[in-house]
This record gives C-alpha cells, sequence and structure tokens, in this order.
C-alpha cells in the first residue's frame, strides 16, 4: 500500500514506519523538521522524507496525487500539555487548523482513509476505573481538547466527504524498538520515563522531579497506562486493514489496560538499571488528571489485537537499551 506518515520522523511515528516498510509498504513521510529527527528514518531505506507542513494544502494535495496515495497516517501535532496551557491558541492552530488542511487535502486528492493519533487526554480527569470509549469527554488541558475536536472533525468529514477514520486514543506511549536503532528523544523532555533513563545514562547527579505526591491514589502519586511504542505501531496496522470494510468514523483506546503509578516506575527504572535515582517531589503540573488506565476491549474485539511488549520491566528495559546507548538522545554532544 501507498501511505503517507505525517510527524514520521518523530517517536511513535518513526516506530510506525519500521513497522509498515517490514510489511512492505511505500512510506511517504511529511513532517516539518521542527521536532523531528532525520536519525530516526535513517534505517529505512526507500522512505522518502518529505518536508512539508500539514498547513500546507495545495502541496499535499499534489503530493497525495502525484504519488497515488491510499492512506494517511496522522501524527503531526504540538503534545506538551503544560505549554498548552500557557500558549492554547497555538495549539488550535497547529493541531485543529493543519489537521483540516490535511483533510481538505485528502478530499481534493481523493484519499479517503485516516488513521489519527489521539489521546487519553480527551477524557480528562475521569475518576478511578478503567476508561472506555463510552466514557464521557472532558478533557483537561487545551491539548486534549484539541485532540477531542479533531475526532469531532474526522466524524463530520465522513457525512460530508466519505473520509473513513479510525482514532486511536492513545495512553502513555513508552519503550524502544527491539531490533532498530530508535527510540524517545524530545526537546524538551517532559514524559517520565525518558526523563529517568536519560539522567541516569548521563550520568547526572541532580534530583529527578516528581510532579504531585497529593493525587488521590494508593501512594499518592499519579497513575498512568503505559504501553510499548511497537504495540502502538501494530494498532496502527491493524486499524487501517480493519477500516477497509467499515463505513465512518471510528475511536479505539489503545493502552496495556494496567495502571502503574509514578512511585512503581521510579522502583521498576531502579530494578533494571541497577542505578539509584534522587528523587524531589514537586507540586501538581496543571492540567495533570490523577489516573489513566484504559479499558481496551474494544480495540481487542474490533480490531484483533493485544498488547504484545507492554509488560513494564520489557518496556523499561528496552528503553534503557536505546538511552545507554544516545545518552544525549540523536544529536551527540
Amino acid at each position: 500500500m501507498r501511505v503517507v506518515v505525517t510527524g514520521g520522523a518523530g517517536y511513535i511515528g518513526s516506530h510506525l514506519v519500521a513497522r509498515l516498510v517490514e510489511q512492505g509498504d511505500e512510506v511517504t513521510v511529511v513532517d516539518n523538521g521542527r521536532t523531528g529527527h532525520p536519525e530516526a528514518l535513517a534505517p529505512f531505506a526507500g522512505v522518502d522524507w518529505v518536508a512539508l507542513d500539514v498547513s500546507e494544502r495545495d502541496a499535499l494535495a499534489a503530493l497525495l496525487r502525484a504519488r497515488g496515495i491510499q492512506a494517511v497516517y496522522h501524527f503531526a501535532a504540538w503534545s506538551l500539555v503544560a505549554e498548552s496551557m500557557s500558549d492554547p491558541l497555538r495549539y488550535y492552530r497547529n493541531n485543529v487548523a493543519g489537521t483540516e488542511a490535511l483533510l481538505s487535502a485528502m478530499v481534493a486528492a481523493g484519499v479517503r482513509d485516516c488513521i489519527f493519533s489521539s489521546t487519553a487526554a480527551v477524557y480528562g480527569a475521569a475518576g478511578l476505573e478503567p476508561l472506555t470509549e463510552d466514557q464521557p469527554c472532558a478533557p483537561t488541558n487545551p491539548y486534549g481538547e484539541t485532540k477531542l475536536a479533531i475526532e469531532r472533525m474526522l466524524a463530520w468529514a465522513w457525512r460530508a466527504y466519505g473520509i473513513r477514520s479510525v482514532s486511536l486514543r492513545y495512553f502513555n506511549a513508552a519503550g524502544a524498538h527491539d531490533r532498530w536503532p530508535i527510540g524517545e528523544d524530545h526537546r524538551p523532555e517532559t514524559h517520565l520515563l525518558p526523563t529517568l533513563l536519560g539522567h541516569l545514562a548521563r550520568g547526572e547527579a541532580t534530583p529527578v522531579s516528581v510532579y504531585g505526591t497529593d493525587y488521590p491514589t494508593p501512594d499518592g502519586t499519579a497513575i498512568r497506562d503505559y504501553i510499548h511504542v511497537m504495540d502502538l505501531a501494530e494498532v496502527h496496522v491493524r486499524a487501517l486493514a480493519w477500516l477497509q470494510d467499515q463505513a465512518g468514523a471510528y475511536a479505539f483506546n489503545v493502552g496495556s489496560g494496567c495502571g502503574y503509578s509514578v512511585r512503581d516506575v521510579i522502583r521498576t527504572v531502579e530494578r533494571v538499571t541497577g542505578r539509584t535515582l534522587i528523587v524531589r517531589e514537586g507540586p501538581r503540573r496543571p492540567g495533570d488528571p490523577p489516573h489513566l488506565v484504559a479499558a481496551i476491549d474494544a480495540a481487542g474485539r474490533e480490531l484483533g489485537w493485544r498488547p504484545q511488549h507492554s509488560d513494564l520491566e520489557f518496556i523499561v528495559d528496552t528503553a534503557w537499551a536505546w538511552h545507554r546507548a544516545h545518552p544525549h538522545g540523536y544529536d551527540p554532544v
């Protein structure tokens, strides 16, 4: 199949590219290069990186037509919760307006299938039970609001233009590929696991911060569902295959179905690495909900997908292997 991956030089996008190359798809990456890494695509011969922003509607439409693209995997977005709180209009402009331009380009080029990178942040602070897809959506931050707005846009795009879509509501993507030299490198890094492992890999003696120890959880720290990035790549492939026999716009949770607190993660990192972290406790970050764990029955039933790599120790082990080899990320210092 001939596919476009927007944001394909990023963390999750590059792992999907690896999976698509393995199954023989013709892959074009559309990435503006602001946060993506050329090194993430270097292992994959035959993958073409086109330096376009998804807001460039006419250029995108021309690209989709010229290459006979059959489907789009859409990852390109800003994704920092705290930044979205301080500059929400930037997030609406980039995420929502950018996706409108992409969908308009798809309509113009006759491309009718889209797999969208959504987020569990659409649910907001939804309580302490695993979240099902029929849970009311009430985001607590503009990042989640923009993703929910895009899901709703996709529903209308199906009704008006016949664009079929699956929105995959990610929980916490983590880990690294166990065969290709690709991993997680954000600038700035705000995610817990790469922050902890990067700190250890660089031998830094300064404390790492834990944000919030007074949540209504068993140990007071926030609970999250960690899914291995290779499992995320696989569910995208399955979602597009499933979509070929469907009509409409759909949304599925993709997580491991297990919740771990920040302190659980710290203990697992120390056990896997054999090193001790210096931890500094701080206040909650604005917009962070206390508990996000996925109910994943719908994805299993409809897509035939279950996570295969999302044991927390395996996640930490693969991420640690990548961080030891790349203590400063993709860019050596």
